[in-house]
């Protein structure tokens, strides 16, 4: 059995949650999340939770239950609150922009790298700190990852881009020789 799947997700105020077919949507404030689902899986509202269920106990289902779970999860809180993930740029000379619907990043290389900006995910550049937010966690998520991908931090100087509070373990580099 899954110890994730077994737990029911609450529904807060104002969340409206809508099952058909193969699709579980999920109406709230922010936005709305079309979830596709397997068809082994019963969903059932009932006193302000949301609880899944498979249809038949296959033990192949188990790790299923759990995922649909945990992804329906962050559909309501995406809805409700929304995710965002923050990483700050530390070098001399590397900047980052927003041009219209795509990000423009100055990482020192000999020519710019610019990201397109998936729909439903905004992203916000102040001074050296990038901020990506939206209701879809995978997005935002991913969108981040990119960007971190252009220039991860150098062991040496630490230079490069970086989740905030991410710790970076630093080299000592090579020593000159008494000789």
């Amino acid at each position: 059995m899954s110890r994730v799947g077994k737990k029911p997700i609450a529904i807060p105020s104002g969340v409206e949650i809508v099952v058909k077919d193969n699709e579980v949507i999920v109406k709230g404030p922010k936005g709305e999340i079309k979830e596709a689902v397997s068809a082994d899986f019963s969903f059932e509202i009932k006193d302000g939770f949301l609880n899944v269920s498979p249809k038949r106990d296959i033990k192949r289902l188990w790790p299923q239950w759990g995922l649909f779970r945990a992804l329906l999860q962050n559909s309501v809180t995406g809805v409700c609150e929304g995710f965002e993930k923050k990483l700050e740029i530390r070098g001399v000379g590397y900047k980052a922009a927003i041009n219209g619907a795509e990000l423009v990043l100055e990482m020192g290389f000999s020519h710019p790298v610019k990201l397109a900006v998936p729909q439903g995910v905004s992203v916000v550049v102040a001074k050296d700190m990038i901020t990506v937010s939206g209701i879809d966690k995978y997005q935002v998520g991913q969108l981040a990852a990119n960007i971190r991908k252009v220039r991860p931090p150098e062991p040496y100087k630490g230079k490069g881009i970086r989740y905030l509070g991410e710790k970076v373990r630093k080299k000592e580099g090579k020593k000159a020789g008494a000789a």
